[in-house]
């Protein structure tokens, strides 16, 4: 039987990485401060709480982000990717909203702003660490 190696794959050129990883970043970046916009002036302004607290809702939903704010605000790949799978809660809430006919547009816009989040991430994620393997000498 024939020794079959897979090769290794060829990674794109610096050149053609550098603005996609720039580019990725920034967006998923204004999505996700556009995310946590969305939430507290959703929550401040519009929500029926139904007698909740305000700031107890706006805790339970920001938490989860604002533990990845550090990461993200560094840049740093394993916070996006851990962004995309935070983000998906955000998506679902969207959802399940947007065919509440009272939020309908605000479900639609959170479910967009949620999937900008998650495909700049995860675009992100990739690219980064392509680039990585690029400046560390690998794929040429």
């Amino acid at each position: 039987m024939a020794n079959v190696a897979r090769k290794p794959k060829v990674l794109p050129p610096l050149d053609w990485l550098v603005p996609r990883v720039r580019f990725s970043r920034a967006l998923s970046l204004a999505c996700f401060f556009g995310l946590i916009a969305l939430l507290v002036v959703n929550n401040l302004w519009f929500a029926d709480l139904h007698g909740a607290r305000v700031e107890v809702i706006m805790a339970i939903e920001l938490i989860p982000l604002l533990l990845l704010l550090p990461g993200m605000l560094m840049g740093s790949a394993r916070a996006h990717a851990w962004t995309c799978f935070v983000v998906n809660i955000y998506f679902i809430k969207g959802v399940l909203a947007a065919f509440d006919p009272a939020r309908a547009l605000f479900g639609w816009i959170e479910v967009l702003v949620s999937l900008g989040l998650f495909v700049s991430g995860l675009l992100f994620v990739r690219w980064k660490f392509q680039q990585e393997r690029r400046l560390a000498g690998e794929g040429s």
